[in-house]
């Protein structure tokens, strides 16, 4: 028997969670009766039967429905479901007297109202919809087969860009109560951690996940020999990063489970997970998660109501911030709204359904990205109170995750972390009137270019799931083929033409012209400029040749923190607005530019100008150590992917038993030494030879040599700056 016996789900708060949603649907339908012309009830008694009804009908014909039409369902995002749900309501008032539903679309409002009504009363009672969650997971379960063992299970919990001293002062104000408890009782300790230069979750996770980020310089670049934009989260690009940075013995590649990432681990258990969706490689039964999520009407209907309010939220929020002229703001206009709720509701509702059905089969493994906080930073603030809102909610799953761990089939350890935090500031072309890539053009006389807009993640991982369900052999991913075989740009699902149109001219596949001149990337506050049309990495005295107004223009920049270049004489060198850094003879002349930055800003950058993918010209915003503001190059309020204030700065919270650094950890890939160790230390025997954390390799992981040895052959060779 094991230590920690099984808990068997309380009865008596099932029936009550039925009888909830059962007054619930009544209500609904008694309150509307009174506002829609074509809705009426005959008192109470006729209400609660057709509520009866109503859940009877779903029950027989919603398993056919998602057999048989899920295709569509998912296609529509679900809405097909919606139409299903407003034909039930319609079907229960022909079966029962005295309620009439007059049209289709008055069961659709009726459907929509009474998952509006039965999300208040459950919240209003201090109910939950745990025991929902449950129940489809335990379906799944016994459906798919569950592996027991005594040996612990370890779910990572990631919540994307929450810095450490933010979640601090969250966990000292009560905005996290779940990991608040945790650390009040003792169960688990919090320590800081610090990424590399590109703090993005690209070159993050391929460290945590794989152990190493070797050649990835910002979250989009440019690759010289493919001539190319690369985007990090882009399901081919992703699929490439993966397999150069795996050796296959990944994180997850255990039995483990990888859901909601950019890459795998190597899992074999994989959802929405951006290198995989694409189907490429993967023997299991692509989009049978989505099967067990829509397989329940009361899924959908909650999701829609959740996202519908979340979708409010975000209008009232953003409202707010311009009567109050709040700065530094953003536009927040359509369609981000739609795209903030996918990722605050929609994205959310099913992975904690998978996660739970993921530990309910006794994964050994499962790692998963909570995208909500990231995408509302980014356009609100780090610590705005919608921001702050949204990180409730997650650690509200957090809860909900470890009342369903005590129902698996082997014990389980949570860990809650970060893959990297963010900083907050005007953007570059707030504070110069002037965005970096009209600047650039500018000092070089080129003409300006359109430039690749590039979009949310959040809208990426929305793409992501019509692209992972229309992969595979079966019908219904060949049906959603076919229905999506235009709005495809490299195998991956794209929907409207203007942003089709915008990724096929910066793809090397679709281009018949000479790449640009000059390419101008933003990835958080890190600025990326490229020469395409020279084979190599130019150098300082060539950039000084070819464009001598170029590196003095952008130095005397306030937005320009430091800039870093190659020099054929000097190596590695770091320029700033009052200073120049020689890296490989740690000479300074005048004010050091990476002083602001912090003890290993360094090791960082020189590091960085090794990696093959490096821009001819990387550029850090600028850091304000009071404020600890920094300017984004792109248009976001809060943002990542250099060095500077609380983006480099993430957190790791883990069971206090387990062993902790007696170091600070640096960078991602030492962070997966010690994810690897602690795998290990909890029995897992596959982690058991493994790298000692405490001596962390001084550059990239042997482990790796594919793509370590590609950027020393290019750096011996010459071939990624002049001899």
């Amino acid at each position: 028997m094991r230590e920690n016996e099984v808990v068997r789900p309380n009865r008596l708060r099932r029936i009550g969670r039925i009888a909830v949603g059962w007054i619930a649907t009544a209500m609904a339908l008694r309150l509307l009766a009174l506002v829609l012309p074509g809705v009426h009830v005959d008192g109470w008694v006729a209400a609660l039967a057709a509520a009866a009804a109503i859940g009877i009908l779903n029950w027989l014909i919603w398993p056919l429905f998602i057999r048989f039409l899920l295709p569509v369902t998912v296609l529509s995002l679900g809405l097909a479901a919606l139409v299903i749900n407003g034909a039930v309501i319609w079907l229960a008032a022909k079966l029962v007297g005295g309620v009439e539903v007059a049209s289709l679309l008055d069961g659709i409002f009726l459907a929509l109202a009474m998952a509006a009504a039965n999300t208040l009363l459950v919240a209003l009672l201090a109910m939950d919809d745990d025991d929902v969650y449950l129940h489809h997971a335990r379906l799944a379960a016994r459906r798919f087969g569950s592996t027991k063992s005594d040996v612990p299970g370890v779910v990572f919990l990631e919540i994307d860009g929450l810095a450490h001293d933010v979640l601090r002062r969250a966990l000292r104000n009560g905005e996290a109560p779940t990991m608040s408890d945790w650390l009040d009782r003792g169960s688990h300790r919090m320590i800081e951690w610090e990424t590399d230069w590109s703090s993005q979750t690209g070159a993050c996770q391929a460290g945590l996940l794989h152990g190493s980020n070797v050649n990835i310089p910002a979250f989009r670049w440019w690759d010289r020999a493919r001539q190319t934009v690369v985007v990090t989260n882009h399901p081919k690009d992703a699929y490439h990063i993966e397999r150069e940075h795996s050796d296959k013995r990944g994180l997850l590649a255990f039995d483990g489970a990888s859901r909601c990432n950019i890459v795998s681990g190597d899992a074999p258990h994989s959802l929405l997970t951006m290198s995989t969706v694409l189907g490429q490689g993967r023997g299991e039964s692509i989009g049978r998660e989505y099967f067990v999520y829509f397989a329940s009407p009361h899924n959908f209907t909650r999701t829609l109501v959740l996202a519908v309010g979340h979708i409010f939220q975000e209008l009232w929020y953003a409202s707010q911030q311009r009567r109050a002229d709040v700065r530094p703001r953003i536009d927040r206009s359509w369609p981000y709204p739609l795209v903030r709720a996918y990722a605050t509701a929609v994205q959310r509702e099913i992975q904690v359904q998978v996660v739970i059905g993921d530990i309910l089969a006794g994964r050994p493994a499962i790692y998963t990205t909570f995208l909500g906080y990231d995408e509302v930073a980014h356009h609100s603030g780090i610590e705005r109170r919608d921001t702050l809102v949204v990180l409730a909610g997650i650690d509200r799953q957090l809860e909900r995750i470890a009342m369903a761990a005590k129902e698996a089939p082997r014990p389980y350890r949570l860990v809650v972390l970060s893959d990297h935090g963010q900083s907050q500031g005007a953007t570059f072309k707030q504070r110069i009137g002037v965005s970096l890539n009209d600047l650039v053009h500018e000092l070089t006389g080129i003409p300006a270019s359109q430039t690749p807009k590039h979009q949310s993640e959040a809208l990426w991982a929305l793409f992501g799931v019509l692209t992972e369900a229309s992969a595979g052999g079966s019908g219904v991913a060949k049906a959603l083929r076919f229905a999506t075989r235009r709005h495809r740009v490299d195998e991956a699902v794209v929907l409207g033409r203007g942003r089709r149109e915008m990724m096929q001219g910066h793809r090397v596949e679709s281009r018949t012209e000479p790449p640009p001149e000059v390419v101008v990337m933003g990835s958080g506050c890190l600025g990326l400029v490229y020469f395409p049309r020279h084979p190599a990495r130019l150098s300082l005295e060539q950039i000084e040749s070819l464009y001598p107004r170029l590196l003095p223009g952008l130095r005397k920049q306030p937005g320009v923190g430091f800039m870093l270049v190659r020099s054929e004489r000097h190596g590695a060198v770091v320029i700033g607005p009052h200073g120049t850094r020689y890296l490989d003879s740690n000479l300074v002349e005048g004010v050091d530019p990476l002083a602001p930055f912090g003890p290993n800003a360094a090791r960082h950058v020189k590091r960085g100008d090794s990696f093959e993918h490096v821009a001819d010209i990387m550029i850090n915003g600028s850091f304000d150590p009071d404020t600890e503001e920094v300017p984004a190059m792109e248009e976001l309020v809060g943002s990542h992917g250099g060095l500077g204030g609380t983006q480099a700065r993430p957190f790791v919270l883990f069971p206090a038993e387990w062993a902790a650094p007696e170091k600070p950890i640096v960078g991602a890939e030492e962070m997966h030494a010690w994810m690897r160790r602690w795998l290990a230390d909890s029995g897992h025997a596959d982690f058991a030879k493994t790298e000692d954390p405490a001596k962390p390799p001084s550059g990239s992981p042997s482990r790796f040599p594919v793509a370590q040895a590609r950027a020393r052959d290019r750096r011996s060779t010459g071939s990624t700056s002049p001899g």
